[in-house]
């Protein structure tokens, strides 16, 4: 099925070329802002207003600007750049918790969001999540029985997995977490630093474990600080700085370039990655 979200337009930055057939996901001319108080940042700015019964100031904060890119199906597109550039905000749009100021997203299929330490009930036990997604992704309860025990396995919880989720380690929430959502048969999944907390055997178990989705016509789009998994990983690669699109192009270009940059920008020869 395919959600489409819009919004007014503006014009386009760096965008890649069309692909041929239909992508996964396609987001045009996407903006979005976030609006903050700025005199209700302290409590004195909060009291000062109450005390003058003023309105309190708002201020934009751009966070996306103007993201125009597609995502062929069966690709994996790995997300790179500093903290603050909206790699985050921008999964996040494309899963439909934000809504955008302007733009358009078209997601083709069913689609999952993981996010370390998001969509579990902590009271609950490994068992018990795992049977929350499945009903959430509209899974019979014969097809849930069904992954479970594969999902426990590919995690590696052992005892654990009837053990409640607030008892885990961050590793063991991010090795569940990407078991869940890599077992429920997504058509596009996002992936958000998801693999920080695990180990090297298990990230690499996980790369594994796309290339096998992608084999099988599925989508992933994975937000990532690990440049080694962005070259291992990866068929397309995206670099993003203060809400815009720097690069969008093979592994090994934007991970030359975005090396480059920062040894630059370390260096303050350049503090500018558009220039």
């Amino acid at each position: 099925m395919n959600r489409v979200r819009r919004s007014s337009s503006s014009p386009t930055i760096d965008a890649p070329p069309p692909t041929a057939s239909p992508a996964a996901v396609d987001v045009e001319h996407l903006s979005v802002h976030f609006r903050i108080r700025v005199d209700s940042l302290t409590l004195r700015g909060d009291l000062a207003r109450l005390v003058r019964r003023r309105k309190a100031v708002e201020r934009i904060v751009p966070a996306l600007e103007d993201l125009s890119f597609s995502v062929p199906r069966g690709s994996v597109l790995a997300i790179i750049g500093r903290n603050g550039a909206g790699k985050t905000t921008l999964l996040r749009a494309i899963a439909g918790v934000l809504a955008p100021d302007a733009g358009r997203i078209v997601v083709r299929g069913q689609l999952n969001l993981l996010i370390p330490g998001a969509g579990f009930n902590a009271a609950l036990t490994g068992r018990e999540n795992i049977t929350l997604g499945g009903l959430a992704s509209g899974m019979s309860d014969d097809r849930i029985a069904e992954i479970a025990e594969s999902v426990a396995e590919f995690a590696e919880l052992g005892e654990y997995l009837d053990y409640p989720i607030r008892t885990y380690s961050s590793g063991m929430r991010s090795r569940l977490g990407f078991a869940v959502a890599a077992h429920l048969d997504p058509d596009v999944l996002l992936i958000d630093e998801a693999l920080s907390a695990g180990d090297a055997g298990f990230a690499e178990k996980a790369g594994r474990k796309m290339a096998e989705l992608c084999g099988h016509g599925r989508t992933i789009l994975l937000v990532t600080h690990g440049l080694s998994s962005v070259r291992t990983m990866a068929t397309d690669a995206m670099w993003m700085h203060q809400g815009r699109v720097v690069a969008h192009d093979t592994p090994e270009d934007v991970v030359a370039r975005y090396m480059r940059w920062c040894r630059l920008e370390n260096l303050d020869l350049l503090s500018d990655p558009f220039t």
